[in-house]
């Protein structure tokens, strides 16, 4: 049975992983081509390539990560990896964790509708709002790495003072139980960024909706297009970044039970998912994208099944 969800679990891991690094790899690879053409590129654009680019990262980071404590290998070799290992992992984490909230920070004050000074100075002040948010969260990063260095070294020390490897064995559970806290701990200032501007979203949608119900149906139907098409795109965010919070934590609490096989072999599979189907989710909301990807799509069953020049 345990060797049956084995190969099952590894299987959906593998999956997952390849199409994570297509789909964020086919994001930068078409937003860089367009912009080499056009010898300009939009803000949402630079933030979708720079997102594809910590999502290839992340994945690899938690592919690693994964892997090691899966196989369960020598304490003495994870101890001298997991420094790398965690700042590759903070580094790749956050900013796929920041760019995106810009990105919904993006979407809102370009599609919300709202009279405020506020938000109206906001928008006019777009480019700014991006770069200070970027700044401040450049600063968080540095806060974070500071202390989960400090927290890695206090391990250490304790970990070194221990001869018992049983007692290693145990210890080295807890390092990334403390780190992994401490991360989702700075996290949650851009989660909570990320459902503000969901709520704020809905808000606009419905004042928007109260707004027009005397105005010609065509022009009203763009508009709750584009809100919901936002909404969708910030809603699978929300969804797939809580499901890869909870596995996270499931996954290194499990060392702690007696049955953890299922455990084990699927909680790799929810953490892999956010980084993998997120790339999805915004090549199927980006117009530009979805239609260049159906564009390949196409290319790819001519060439399969032998079609002419022009598909014929």
């Amino acid at each position: 049975m345990s060797s049956a969800l084995q190969v099952i679990s590894a299987t959906i891991l593998n999956v997952e992983f390849m199409t994570g690094n297509l789909g964020n790899g086919f994001i930068a690879v078409v937003n860089i081509m367009d912009w080499v053409k056009r010898r300009k590129i939009s803000s949402v654009d630079q933030i979708l390539s720079a997102l594809a680019i910590s999502r290839i990262t992340l994945l690899w980071s938690l592919y690693i990560m994964v892997s090691i404590f899966s196989l369960y290998p020598d304490v003495e070799v994870l101890m001298k990896t997991v420094r790398l290992n965690n700042l590759i992992w903070v580094i790749s984490n956050h900013f796929s964790i920041w760019l995106s909230t810009i990105l919904s920070i993006l979407y809102f004050l370009k599609i919300a509708n709202f009279s405020n000074s506020i938000f109206l100075y906001l928008r006019w002040r777009l480019t700014k709002v991006v770069s200070v948010v970027l700044l401040v969260s450049l600063f968080l990063l540095f806060l974070n790495i500071l202390e989960e260095e400090i927290q890695i070294d206090m391990w250490m020390d304790q970990f070194k003072a221990n001869l018992s490897y049983s007692y290693k064995l145990k210890d080295f559970t807890q390092i990334p139980k403390i780190l992994a806290l401490t991360n989702t701990m700075f996290s949650l200032i851009p989660f909570t960024m990320s459902m503000t501007m969901f709520f704020l979203l809905i808000f606009s949608l419905w004042k928007h909706l109260k707004k027009i119900k005397y105005i010609a149906k065509s022009s009203r139907d763009v508009s709750i297009t584009v809100h919901i098409k936002v909404l969708k795109t910030v809603v699978a965010f929300l969804l797939l970044y809580v499901i890869f919070t909870f596995t996270l934590f499931v996954h290194i609490w499990s060392y702690e039970f007696e049955e953890k096989l299922f455990f084990k072999y699927f909680c790799p599979v929810g953490v892999i998912a956010f980084p993998s189907l997120h790339s999805c989710v915004l090549i199927l909301g980006n117009s530009k994208l979805r239609q260049t990807s159906l564009l390949v799509l196409s290319v790819l069953r001519c060439k399969i099944q032998g079609c002419g020049p022009l598909g014929l």
